[in-house]
């Protein structure tokens, strides 16, 4: 469904645009991924609208398969990547689940400024960005998703959250869509 407006009080959020996740091989070139949402919270700061920027550290309490994140991984796996041009007005939420929304804050930092929709971009799109927009749904927010601003490791994956999950939550549109309709909001 294409984004048709934007509320007032609209959240942009990153997910996972971090250097241990860019560098993962994706459907998409993550460094295109990077680049839309760069160019969406520039236009969400020039607004005086809040970017919040998600990074996960670690996976879920009592799961042993897999790597671990921090014993095996670079010290800087988790640093959002530098072309965010994170500032200090920027909301950075730390996750250990898939989601943005579980065993964190997140939500009581949006509710605090009044947000009532949030635009989701990042990696991977069946993943963080699924998890946290079908937690942004059931809180009660208005859903949009970039959909060009996402990618997955996983091309199946990734264009079934698109056709199938994402329409079913909110709206989705390019990123550049998203921006021209900030400029009406």
């Amino acid at each position: 469904m294409t984004a048709t407006v934007l509320d007032p009080t609209t959240a942009l959020v990153l997910v996972d645009l971090q250097k241990g996740i860019t560098a993962l091989p994706t459907a998409h070139p993550a460094q295109q991924i990077v680049e839309r949402s760069a160019a969406l919270a520039r236009a969400f700061r020039e607004r005086g609208l809040p970017v919040v920027l998600v990074r996960v550290t670690g996976g879920a309490p009592g799961r042993t398969e897999g790597t671990a994140r921090g014993t095996d991984a670079p010290a800087d796996w988790a640093d959002l990547v530098p072309e965010l041009g994170r500032t200090d007005t920027d909301i950075v939420v730390t996750k250990q689940r898939w989601g943005a929304f579980y065993g964190t804050d997140l939500d009581r930092r949006l509710r605090r400024r009044g947000v009532t929709q949030v635009v989701l971009a990042g990696i991977a799109t069946s993943i963080g960005v699924e998890s946290t927009a079908r937690a942004a749904h059931e809180h009660g927010y208005h859903v949009t998703v970039a959909v060009d601003a996402v990618t997955d490791m996983d091309a199946d994956a990734h264009r079934n959250s698109v056709e199938k999950i994402f329409p079913r939550l909110g709206e989705t549109d390019t990123a550049e869509a998203i921006t021209a309709l900030l400029g009406r909001a």
